[in-house]
């Protein structure tokens, strides 16, 4: 088995947390219930906003999500006169990332005559701040808040390069300007601001509180969970013995975690992370080890799906074959009677996960060029992401998950969007690395080869789509608001794909790249 860059596999086993579990559970919830009071006697608009944004940056959204659409509903609903930027931006960023139509005519008080950003608002870095990343949720159509960005950013680079920022906001700026908020996973958010928060003019000092607690808590089952999906991977690849597969179950169980932390969603979060894992297995078969032929035949069987179809895989590919099969049983078994027909579904998707593979294969092994148009397009089906978002709805158990899994399974334009930042993200970091042997060409290659272009015409071609992308997605949350838990869902894989891609890298291959982030999520506490 190749091994894994991540050295974090007996950290993770040898860890116990310092605090007892009763204690901080106890505590927890006395500090929720005060918490609950707080949002219902908080009336002041702006310290209402900044309430709701404290709760979501230190990641105790999930206890307070009642409180928080009552608070968006009324902020979004109440008259807003406010000449504060920081304010302003505060407001729109909050809006839109629930699902609120707000216009970008609400900078505008921030213009002068000729319709361009005032040099007075160059001075006030927390609303530059505000105001950069509050733009980064513009949709298809919004020039104006491309303008915001760039002349926010534009300042804020000014004044990072002056050292003229105290912290923690020199902190979050820096971090802004490498990854905007709105692209930034939630939980590694989180292990940052829990350090800023208590510097913050204004904190509170139970939310601090109770976020320690709650992020203790959850890393508590986190850890379990690591262990189990550690020996399941253990005893997996022990009885697979193939020397070539990516050893990368840390990073997938990473990878789901950025979608489901919450305690709730324990079944869904190991389910995905397994799919993904398995899905990594079949990748590596493709990409780096079978020959076409074997290559055909392993995807004869995937698509048989019979254990009568081991008979015609080479020696080698039938234990992988047949733990294939157990582990959808398994899976199925597990399951409600109500939620069989989304592993059945799951199941089909990686049947066709298959079929994109062996045609990537089949594209390399003929040598074939496509054209970029072509390239895109089946690198977007086998970027496994739709696999993923549909794996991602399985085990929901309540009211919203038929609608979960049916919305995702269509394949909409924000999982298509996930699947395409996915891609072209993976794609230029995989350039930059060099190929596998059966790796197809790639959206750099077929855009360098048909338009006669270096790679860094070909990156910045790709990064204006992926900008467009962004927007797709920003798009989503205001088009299917009354399926925003479900849309959230889909976000958090596009933010993902940030964490593990972003910066020309590729995270999940070269997992030394997040073993400080995985670290901070799963091993150390924070200090309490």
């Amino acid at each position: 088995m190749a091994s894994s860059d991540t050295p974090t596999h007996e950290e993770t086993l040898s860890f116990e947390p310092s605090r007892s579990e009763g204690w901080m559970q106890e505590r927890a919830e006395k500090l929720r219930g005060q918490i609950r009071t707080l949002f219902g006697t908080c009336h002041d608009m702006s310290a209402r906003m900044n309430l709701v944004d404290s709760v979501q940056h230190l990641g105790i959204n999930h206890l307070f999500q009642e409180e928080i659409e009552d608070a968006l509903t009324s902020i979004h609903g109440s008259e807003f006169r406010s000449s504060s930027l920081y304010e302003v931006a505060l407001r729109f960023r909050l809006l839109r990332e629930h699902g609120f139509w707000v216009s970008p005519d609400a900078f505008n008080k921030f213009k002068g005559d000729d319709g361009k950003f005032r040099n007075d608002i160059t001075n006030d870095p927390k609303g530059l701040l505000s105001l950069y990343n509050a733009a980064h949720l513009l949709i298809h159509g919004e020039p104006e808040l491309e303008e915001a960005i760039s002349f926010a950013r534009k300042h804020l680079e000014l004044m990072s390069q002056d050292s003229v920022l105290n912290p923690p906001l020199a902190e979050q700026v820096k971090r802004a300007l490498s990854l905007p908020l709105p692209r930034t996973s939630k939980r590694v958010e989180t292990i940052c601001y829990m350090s800023e928060y208590e510097r913050e003019a204004g904190n509170i000092p139970i939310l601090l509180e109770l976020a320690k607690l709650d992020f203790n808590l959850l890393q508590h089952i986190h850890l379990e969970e690591l262990k189990a999906i550690s020996e399941w991977w253990k005893d997996l690849c022990g009885y697979m013995e193939l020397s070539y597969v990516r050893d990368r179950v840390i990073e997938a169980y990473t990878w789901s975690y950025m979608s489901f932390y919450e305690e709730s969603f324990a079944w869904t979060r190991m389910f995905l992370a397994k799919i993904i894992v398995l899905t990594t297995v079949m990748d590596d078969t493709y990409d780096t080890h079978a020959t076409i032929e074997e290559s055909r035949l392993l995807n004869t069987a995937i698509q048989r799906w019979d254990k009568s179809a081991t008979s015609i895989l080479p020696e080698y590919l039938k234990k992988y074959y047949n733990k294939l099969l157990t582990n959808f049983e398994e899976f199925e078994d597990q399951v409600t009677d109500n939620e069989k027909y989304q592993v059945s579904y799951t199941k089909q998707e990686f049947q066709k996960q298959s079929t994109y593979y062996l045609q990537e294969a089949e594209w390399s092994n003929q040598k074939h060029k496509p054209s970029f148009k072509d390239q895109v397009a089946m690198s977007t089906k086998s970027s496994a992401v739709h696999l993923m978002c549909v794996a991602s709805m399985v085990g929901w158990g309540n009211a919203m998950a038929t609608e979960a899994f049916e919305w995702t399974a269509c394949g909409n334009d924000a999982v298509i969007a996930c699947a395409k930042i996915g891609r072209f993200m993976n794609d230029i970091a995989g350039f930059k690395r060099g190929k596998n042997k059966g790796d197809a060409a790639s959206s750099v290659e077929c855009y360098m080869n048909e338009n006669g272009v270096t790679s860094d015409v070909a990156f910045a071609k790709i990064d204006s789509l992926v900008e467009d992308e962004w927007r797709t997605t920003n798009q989503s949350r205001l088009e299917h608001r009354t399926l925003l838990p479900i849309v959230q869902r889909v976000v958090n894989q596009t933010v993902s794909m940030a964490l593990f891609y972003d910066d020309r890298k590729d995270a999940y291959t070269f997992g030394t790249i997040l073993t400080e982030i995985i670290k901070s999520l799963f091993v150390r506490p924070a200090p309490i």
